[in-house]
């Protein structure tokens, strides 16, 4: 059997699942800002504890790649390379967005379009858009949005569900007769299935060179001084 450990941590949410052959065996999670660096971990052993898999039993750890939060995606991915390298298990990477889109696809029915939303900054997000079956229509990358929906000819088409952070403050412009507007979040559930797939086709990531998809550079701004010349 193919045990995998998937770790979801590039939100507010610290998600960690089990799968078995695919099928989900346990999953545990946490909505609360700025806690990955202390639950995150607990998590995961509470999870194995909960299911009675030892680390032993693992076949692989899942982690989701990105994009997301810049802490967020460094402590999930050092803890998924620091167990596969200690067990000599294999890494596999999970795109995130794909990940988000994959919780609304078996609740579709006929032809849908799924546009997984990240909140980045004001009025930026980052998306993608995906059909029914998961096949990429339009690749991930940074999108501002200002007055008017860059995605009125999907919507003219047919409907189109709008998921994760970003949607909310995007309500006033996505809002549509053809819109579905669902407050989901990425969750390590739908990681490792996505997972699995690949863990068939044996697509693995190098533990060593592995880098999350941070999409933009991150920054760091310093703050101002006011400085008094006498």
């Amino acid at each position: 059997m193919v045990h995998i450990l998937s770790i979801e941590s590039t939100t507010s949410v610290c998600s960690v699942a089990l799968h078995v052959d695919g099928q989900l065996l346990g999953l545990m999670e946490l909505h609360q800002d700025n806690v990955h660096s202390q639950q995150l971990m607990l998590l995961v052993e509470q999870l194995m504890d909960r299911t009675g898999i030892k680390t032993t039993d693992l076949s692989a750890i899942a982690v989701s790649s990105g994009p997301g939060s810049y802490t967020g995606l460094r402590i999930g991915l050092s803890i998924a390379k620091g167990m596969a390298f200690a067990m000599d298990i294999p890494l596999i990477g999970v795109d995130t967005l794909s990940a988000l889109a994959k919780r609304v696809q078996p609740f579709l029915l006929g032809e849908a379009r799924i546009i997984p939303m990240l909140d980045a900054r004001r009025m930026e997000v980052y998306t993608a858009v995906y059909d029914q079956n998961l096949q990429e229509l339009e690749a991930l990358a940074p999108k501002i949005f200002e007055n008017e929906n860059p995605y009125s000819a999907y919507l003219n088409e047919g409907p189109v569900f709008f998921l994760g952070d970003g949607v909310k403050k995007l309500r006033h412009i996505l809002a549509h007769s053809q819109a579905k507007l669902l407050d989901l979040m990425p969750s390590a559930e739908t990681v490792g299935h996505l997972a699995f797939k690949k863990f068939q086709g044996g697509i693995f990531e190098d533990i060593a060179y592995f880098e999350p998809n941070y999409l933009k550079d991150f920054r760091v701004i310093s703050s101002k001084k006011n400085m008094l010349l006498s």
